[in-house]
């Protein structure tokens, strides 16, 4: 029971853990009403076959983070001070790197490959294995982020119909594809897989929630945030997504 409750817990804070949004705390008032004015216009020629669907599945996950990811995630902020959770962060998020460079080659952006091979150097050797982001703080170097879903995107595929998946949130059948590719090659999953009994189950597992854990305080504050005068929740977190994918695919 216990082994049980860990795995969805597990898959709770997976759903919560946006590749997309960088470890800091959202404090500004405006910055949050300038998210909300640029990535919640309805679009009306969206086709939504899954819409009954969706709609049961936004108010499960709603739930989710309601009343089990967002008191975990209180409980950890409490414990872990920022300055400990932002290293963790920049550890993993270093860790990221080859999907970010594999992407960038993927889509023709030299630069942004080249970028991104420059921030994993400076990052794991100055930055102390990448606790530290002196890519960013000191050199300024921009992390180009990008997943294969982008990749499909940017090379004509098409969304398709938006689908809600269960705890990990919105989503299109193309970045569901993506999501698999970017899977194979996160090294995080690899090592967990592939050491997992060298190292042992346990500390493999640990060493995942710790990643995904160390995730949710600033993805429950922005959640709260975006969320907290929505009259209708399914369309507005659909909108969002989708005109945030669009975006990121443009850039």
């Amino acid at each position: 029971m216990r082994l049980l409750f860990f795995a969805i817990l597990l898959l709770l804070m997976e759903g919560c853990a946006n590749k997309d949004v960088s470890y800091q705390t959202v404090s500004d008032p405006q910055e949050i009403d300038e998210f909300e004015e640029e990535f919640s216009t309805p679009n009306s020629s969206d086709f939504d076959p899954l819409e009954k669907y969706n709609r049961a599945m936004t108010k499960f996950n709603n739930a989710a983070i309601v009343y089990v990811v967002s008191p975990v995630a209180k409980g950890y902020k409490k414990i872990v001070p920022y300055g400990a959770r932002n290293s963790i962060g920049n550890f993993f998020d270093n860790l990221m790197f080859p999907v970010r460079f594999v992407n960038n080659v993927l889509q023709g952006k030299i630069t942004g490959a080249f970028s991104e091979s420059g921030r994993f150097i400076i990052n794991t050797t100055v930055g102390f294995l990448g606790f530290a982001d002196v890519a960013t703080d000191i050199y300024k170097i921009e992390k180009r982020q990008e997943d294969f879903g982008q990749t499909l995107g940017y090379w004509g595929v098409p969304g398709g119909p938006h689908i809600v998946l269960p705890f990990l949130g919105p989503s299109n059948v193309r970045d569901l594809g993506g999501r698999f590719a970017d899977v194979v090659i996160n090294p995080t999953n690899y090592f967990e897989w592939r050491y997992a009994n060298i190292i042992g189950r346990d500390r493999a597992y640990g060493l995942r929630a710790v990643e995904l854990l160390n995730n949710t305080p600033q993805i429950v504050d922005m959640y709260g945030m975006v969320t907290k005068d929505a009259i209708d929740l399914y369309p507005l977190l659909k909108n969002m997504y989708e005109q945030r994918r669009n975006a990121l695919i443009k850039e």
